[in-house]
C-alpha cells in the first residue's frame, strides 16, 4: 500500500500510474516499476495460475489484445473491442474476430495485427489445456455449438480446445512476446517430478 500510494506514481499498469493496491491485473497486462527498472507481463502457467513474467523495457512498450467484438456504431463508425475493454475506432478492414492487436501503450494505437489463421502460434487462456502454447493446425466448425481448434505443441503432442480459449501470440515463425519458463509445455506427473529432481541436483552441484 505504501509503495502504490507514493506521489511519484511508482507502479504503472499498461503505461498508466495506478495507486490503488487492489487494482486488478489480467492476462497480458504489463506492470512497470521504473524505480527498480523492472517490467513484468502477466501470463498464465500450465496450471492456470497467474505468473508475472519478467520482460525487458522494449517489450514492455506494447501489449497484445485479442479482438472479441467488431461492430458498426452510431453514424456508421466501425469499432473493434478487445479482451481488456479497449475500443478502437476505424480499425483496418482486415481486422476480424479472434485476431490479436499489437497495441503501443505510449500512444494507445494499433501498431500491427497478428491474424487468426492456421499455422499461427497460439496461447490458451481457458479450458483443460490452459497456459499451453502451440501451433494452430485446423478449426472444426460446428454451427449452433462451439467451434473446436486443433493445436500441436513444441513436443509434438496434439490437443483440442474451444476456439474461444485461443489467444494468438505469433505468426508461427516466432511469438511476438517472450515466453515464460517451460514455454507452455505441459508435463505429466512423472516428467514434472524428474525435472524437479534434476533442478535440485543442479542446485546442489552449484553449492
Amino acid at each position: 500500500m505504501k509503495i502504490c500510494r507514493q506521489k511519484e506514481g511508482l507502479i504503472k499498469v499498461d503505461g498508466r500510474i495506478r495507486r490503488n493496491h487492489r487494482y486488478p491485473l489480467g492476462n497480458m497486462d504489463v506492470v512497470t516499476i521504473e524505480k527498480t527498472n523492472e517490467f513484468f507481463r502477466i501470463l498464465l502457467d500450465v496450471k492456470g495460475r497467474f505468473l508475472p513474467h519478467r520482460i525487458d523495457a522494449k517489450e514492455a512498450g506494447f501489449k497484445l489484445c485479442k479482438v472479441v467484438k467488431k461492430y458498426i456504431g452510431k453514424k456508421k463508425i466501425p469499432f473493434v473491442t478487445t479482451h481488456d475493454g479497449r475500443t478502437f475506432r476505424f480499425p483496418h478492414p482486415d481486422i476480424s474476430l479472434g485476431d490479436s492487436l499489437k497495441v503501443d501503450l505510449a500512444k494507445n494505437e494499433i501498431s500491427s495485427v497478428i491474424k487468426f489463421v492456421n499455422g499461427a502460434t497460439v496461447y490458451l487462456t481457458g479450458g483443460n489445456n490452459i497456459g499451453r502454447i502451440g501451433i494452430l493446425q485446423s478449426v472444426e466448425k460446428h454451427p449452433g455449438s462451439f467451434d473446436i481448434a486443433h493445436i500441436k505443441d513444441a513436443r509434438g503432442q496434439t490437443f483440442a480446445t474451444r476456439v474461444g480459449n485461443i489467444f494468438i501470440i505469433g505468426d508461427g515463425k516466432s511469438p511476438a512476446i517472450s515466453l515464460p519458463k517451460g514455454e507452455g509445455k505441459k508435463l505429466d506427473l512423472i516428467e514434472e517430478r524428474r525435472a524437479k529432481l534434476e533442478g535440485e541436483a543442479s542446485d546442489d552441484d552449484d553449492e
